[in-house]
């Protein structure tokens, strides 16, 4: 168990920059869905209010799901995937988009697509929040994403470590002191 006591935070991303980048892709997401069948599937716990701020600024009729999963055990990866709380909604025929905090290893979002696929939907897309592409372990479509990021671990925006930091406003690097 951490003490949040003995980390501070280096802001990354200010409130104000991830708002203006937010409402950007809801707008070229409204044009891309117009007219169409859209279900919005947040992937839990980390895009909790990622998604929120997105679906507020889309003008498109959808439906939203949730799917809860964990592939984490402390900070690390464990390579697999496991569906704690799947999605209710029907997706067949519709068209999918998948939001998720961050891609990094790709294995969640690999595993995703393949689980959503088999419900034979329209369509099939990727949101993230972040995009750590220098740790992608599967090739998988990213195609909506707010920032890319390097190797950091992140916390704030939805994202967290050891369950603290998420109703940071912003996102930020974890600064370690006072051991």
């Amino acid at each position: 168990m951490i003490n949040k006591e003995n980390y501070t935070v280096e802001i990354l991303f200010p409130e104000r920059q991830i708002q203006k980048r937010i409402f950007a892709i809801s707008s070229q997401i409204s044009k891309d869905y117009e007219n169409k069948d859209l279900v919005v599937v947040a992937v839990l716990n980390g895009s909790f209010i990622f998604c929120a701020d997105l679906v507020r600024n889309l003008d498109v009729r959808c439906a939203i799901d949730f799917i809860r999963v964990s592939s984490y055990s402390g900070g690390q990866s464990s390579g697999r995937v496991k569906v704690i709380s799947d999605f209710k909604e029907e997706s067949r025929g519709k068209d999918v988009l998948i939001v998720e905090d961050i891609a990094d290893s790709g294995v969640t979002l690999d595993f995703l697509i393949g689980k959503i696929s088999a419900n034979k939907p329209k369509s099939i897309k990727t949101c993230v929040f972040l995009d750590k592409k220098c740790a992608r372990q599967k090739d998988v479509p990213i195609d909506y994403s707010c920032f890319e990021i390097g190797n950091d671990f992140i916390v704030g925006y939805g994202l967290d470590y050891s369950g603290f930091f998420r109703q940071l406003p912003y996102v930020g690097r974890i600064k370690e002191f006072n051991k």
